[in-house]
């Protein structure tokens, strides 16, 4: 068979050469194959309006990310009385683990905060909507858990009797018992000594007694007796006090004191 004259395409050839492309290499300048291997211009930006956008987003990604944060894991408080000192002073600002008392348990010497629904504190009356023209930023910093909620009525305690736990206040040496073992509360504020407040309680199912650190100052459940025997529903419980937040210089994790209950035996 004669050979294909110079330059005549093989038939038998797949229409790449080896080493070669398949857009081809031989195309002329201006030939349409030409055209399509030049590089195309980049699409124009507009370097503002996507700052803008990359803004937004991490904004928006902050707000569900607090939100979230508010909702399941933690919620900002602060301390406007002086109950529980040298723990806690007053204005501190603390956040609180929602995730006590459910799913994980309380314990003796939790330190935890609670809806008023007793009635322990004085009602405090509708101010509405905040002041000033500015009070929508603090109020969504509030909503995402940002700030301090002020608008529930809230109390922080110390809880010193679980349910089925017999307290009782004093022994000769002015310590409580409880189930029959004496504790040596080193979390009580030292300044004072604490005045005898006699109680001799065994906490109901689905209750806690709760007490303040700083005994002579502190309307908690040896004062309230007569409101629900002065328990506490572990249902009103919004979580345990976990972290003083601010001011800087008393940035701490908080201590439940697990040593000063170690000798307790278990209920009943």
């Amino acid at each position: 068979m004669p050979e294909n004259p110079p330059g005549t395409p093989d038939p038998h050839s797949d229409g790449v050469r080896a080493g070669g492309d398949a857009a081809g290499t031989d195309a002329t300048p201006g030939s349409p194959a030409a055209s399509e291997t030049r590089p195309r211009k980049a699409a124009a930006t507009n370097p503002v309006g996507s700052w803008l956008k990359e803004i937004a987003t991490v904004v928006v990604i902050a707000v569900v990310l607090s939100f979230l944060i508010k909702t399941f894991l933690f919620r900002a408080f602060y301390i406007p009385s002086e109950s529980m000192v040298s723990t806690l002073e007053m204005d501190d600002r603390i956040f609180v683990n929602l995730l006590v008392p459910e799913p994980f348990a309380l314990s003796r010497g939790d330190v935890v905060v609670f809806r008023d629904t007793k009635g322990w504190l004085p009602a405090v009356p509708e101010t509405g909507a905040g002041n000033g023209p500015f009070s929508f930023i603090q109020d969504g910093l509030t909503f995402v858990g940002l700030l301090p909620d002020t608008s529930e009525q809230h109390l922080v305690k110390r809880i010193v009797g679980l349910p089925g736990d017999h307290v009782i206040c004093c022994d000769d040496a002015g310590k409580l018992s409880v189930n029959g073992a004496a504790v040596d509360e080193t979390y009580i504020n030292d300044a004072e000594v604490p005045e005898v407040q006699p109680f001799d309680v065994v906490v109901p199912e689905g209750k806690v007694w709760v007490m303040g650190d700083n005994r002579n100052h502190s309307a908690d459940s040896r004062a309230h007796q007569d409101t629900n025997g002065g328990f506490v529903d572990i249902a009103d419980i919004e979580g345990k006090a976990s972290v003083i937040a601010w001011p800087v210089n008393r940035w701490t994790v908080l201590d439940n004191y697990p040593d000063v209950f170690k000798n307790v035996p278990a209920a009943g």
